[in-house]
């Protein structure tokens, strides 16, 4: 009838206390680390674990008897004269740390002990036997046995850092289960009348009641009476149901409809002046003071709308801080408005500024109670101002781009007032820009021509402001009624510079492949030396280590080596691409101007070049475009049934150079100046060349054999590979 407790302290010191009264203090011999402890009523004994990686037992008698705690510090005469030496009871070396111990005993199975390693977890006797021992595939977070009904077997649950929940009876693996969590700890509960309720503690303290399986169903049909068929009432029932059906699969519902017939809207509303105190968090950017603006989403539902969710998703490395919204069932007429903040997060430019925004929704109907799921989306455009600063123009740069027009040129001061100082005359014709990463880009109107040049150090860069530039432009002249404004580009392509970000891009690609495969070497290496060690630890007569712990501890330096440069080259990889597909937009909307493609032309054009939103392990840029590219060359590009007749590859893979992409993107630049147009439709495609490929094969390049100048670039390639670059005329 009295409760008594075991503490163990952080030197080895085992304190026991009856009730509120202090009994007695034992040192555990050998301490280094405290480790798991428990307590076993059959053999009323403490087990632990040692910093020796053995499970250690210790009889409770033995302890009381034993010398003292508070006597360690006498002679050896006094320590012998007050008590025994403390002796451990049985040893068993399991040869890793651990991370928990449990105490089991059920009606139908033998009293065991339950100890969860690092990778493996043991069950043993009384004694401390092994009865049977389980090597798990994951590093394990927690685990708990508990009653199987099955007799003489014991059920575990093992929770492991994948997030995963795994049903051991016994050494058998009997479920696995996904967590949103890590577990760090779990237990069986019965909860009301709900038995089994499996409940898991998170490291940030996320309490979670899960249940495992389903209610057996305890419906019986009731038997039917014999009575005869009424086909007349059967006859009508049918007509009715098909009338229903009818109803339901009238395509009109599928369509999208328009605006004001749209049973909910999102509208978004980005406020037109930066945030006068900044949300950025952890923002990666070098710069003083990094903005953010205000975007405030308004949702409006026509209709019941159950269970709307809200995704608002811009491009990297811009943020958001908060992309995932929940509402509360809406009813008619009803709306629901959320307010968020915009900022620049990684240390590169976005290629566009613009974001969108989805909501899903369910309409609960006659013949689906729970409702249709549907979507309605919009997007928004964010402000220059927030990756851009005003600055004094540079005189010179090393890339510069002229976009000629139709109509007079336009003062600085009227298209760009966010921008401009309204009291610089000076600033009327010239504007300099500089983004929140560095680099700086001038913008210039001449006065006597119709045209605007705008340049930069970085290739890339001249992007957002070029795509700024058209903006306002056509937005200037949509105010004053022009509907005839048009802008052209007569200048060279700049394939070279956009060829060199291909080859940065694709050589960081390899890079990392390089690195991928060195890390698994050496993960190799790391396991066979620690294996190694393992059985020279566990021999009876051990051998000498021959310099095997500075072979582990050298490799391990190594993986770690490996790893952060894994990691610094992934970030590499990341801006390249970013850079990458700023110049791709550049090059898409030059080729457009250049030869002054339609919407939908260039709509092809942007499938083409910007397949992905970012790279993969498995799926390149590279390949993917090379793909895309050989397609529109074999179809509505061809010059020959030739090429439409070519095979193609069944699959994707990363290339061994980029020397084919850089070849079809010239012959694609060529065949567009000599009057190919873009088209997807069937009628100009050949039953060969009808679906989309899954790869490509090398274009015969007749053409380029003796060296090819694209018209209006300035590349040439010859049959050497070798690129030369042309002089420009001035």
């Amino acid at each position: 009838g009295r409760d008594l407790i075991c503490i163990q302290s952080m030197d080895g010191m085992l304190m026991l206390f009856e009730q509120e009264s202090y009994a007695f203090g034992r040192f555990l011999p050998g301490f280094l680390l405290p480790g798991p402890l428990t307590y076993s009523s059959r053999t009323d004994s403490f087990i632990t674990v040692s910093s020796c990686r053995q499970v250690e037992s210790y009889k409770y008698q033995v302890l009381a008897f034993a010398t003292d705690a508070d006597e360690r510090q006498e002679t050896e005469q006094q320590k012998l004269g007050s008590g025994k030496r403390l002796v451990v009871d049985w040893v068993l070396n399991i040869g890793e740390q651990a991370l928990d111990i449990c105490v089991v005993s059920f009606n139908q199975a033998v009293s065991s002990v339950f100890v969860l390693g690092e990778r493996n977890f043991f069950c043993l006797k009384d004694n401390g036997q092994i009865r049977f021992m389980k090597k798990l595939d994951c590093s394990p977070s927690c685990f708990l046995p508990y009653c199987s009904v099955t007799e003489g077997t014991i059920n575990t649950l093992v929770g492991n850092h994948s997030n995963m929940l795994h049903v051991y009876q016994d050494v058998t693996l009997k479920w696995a289960a996904q967590l949103p969590h890590i577990p760090v700890s779990v237990k069986v509960a019965n909860l009301q009348d709900l038995r089994g309720v499996i409940v898991t503690l998170s490291d940030s303290g996320h309490l979670q009641c899960s249940y495992l399986g389903t209610d057996p169903s305890l419906f019986q049909a009731p038997k039917i009476e014999s009575r005869e068929i009424n086909y007349e009432e059967i006859d009508a029932e049918m007509k009715q149901l098909q009338k229903i059906i009818k109803e339901a699969t009238k395509t009109q519902d599928i369509l999208p409809k328009s605006e004001s017939e749209r049973e909910l809207i999102v509208i978004a509303e980005v406020s037109p002046e930066l945030d006068a105190e900044s949300q950025a968090i952890d923002s990666e950017v070098k710069a003083e003071a990094v903005p953010s603006v205000t975007v405030k989403i308004t949702i409006q539902s026509r209709v019941t709308a159950q269970k709307p969710k809200l995704a608002v998703c811009v491009e990297a490395p811009l943020a958001l801080s908060c992309d995932q919204f929940d509402f509360d069932d809406l009813e008619p007429d009803a709306s629901e408005t959320v307010v968020l903040s915009v900022f620049l997060k990684g240390n590169c430019l976005p290629p566009e500024l613009e974001g969108d925004c989805v909501a899903s929704y369910s309409t609960p109907t006659e013949l689906n109670p729970e409702g249709i799921i549907k979507v309605a989306q919009c997007k928004f455009r964010l402000p220059l101002r927030l990756i851009c600063l005003p600055t004094q123009p540079s005189k010179t740069a090393n890339h510069k781009l002229t976009i000629d027009t139709n109509k007079p040129p336009v003062s600085f001061l009227t298209i760009f007032p966010d921008f401009a100082d309204q009291s610089e005359e000076d600033q009327s014709n010239a504007l300099g820009f500089q983004f929140l990463t560095g680099s700086k880009i001038t913008l210039l109107a001449s006065k006597t021509s119709q045209r605007y040049r705008i340049q930069s150090d970085q290739l890339e860069d001249l992007w957002l402001i070029t795509k700024e530039l058209t903006l306002r432009l056509k937005e200037h002249f949509k105010k004053q009624n022009c509907k005839d404004f048009t802008c052209s580009f007569s200048g060279s392509i700049p394939l070279q510079e956009y060829f060199e970000l291909i080859d940065r891009h694709f050589e960081l690609r390899l890079n990392a492949e390089k690195l991928k495969e060195m890390l698994s070497e050496r993960a190799v290496q790391f396991r066979a030396i620690e294996r190694r060690l393992l059985t020279r630890f566990k021999d009876k007569t051990p051998a000498p280590l021959q310099h095997l712990d500075t072979l582990l501890e050298g490799t391990f330096r190594e993986v770690i080596a490996l790893a952060d440069a894994a990691e610094e080259n992934q970030a590499n990889v990341f801006q390249a691409f970013m850079k990458l597909k700023s110049a791709t937009h550049l090059v898409v909307m030059l080729i457009g101007l250049w030869q002054k493609l339609s919407a939908d032309q260039i709509a092809v054009l942007e499938a083409t070049f910007l397949p992905l939103a970012q790279d993969t392990d498995d799926l390149g840029w590279e390949e993917t475009v090379d793909a895309a590219i050989s397609y529109l060359l074999r179809t509505c590009l061809s010059k020959s049934s030739k090429e439409q007749a070519l095979t193609l590859t069944s699959e994707l893979c990363i290339p061994k150079d980029t020397s084919r992409l850089k070849k079809h993107i010239t012959l694609l630049c060529e065949r567009l100046a000599k009057g190919g147009r873009l088209s997807l439709s069937t009628e100009t495609t050949t039953p060969q060349t009808a679906g989309m490929p899954g790869g490509c094969a090398t274009i015969p390049e007749s053409d380029l054999e003796e060296g090819t100048v694209v018209p209006g670039t300035g590349a040439t390639f010859t049959n050497h590979k070798h690129i030369t670059k042309q002089k420009s005329k001035p």
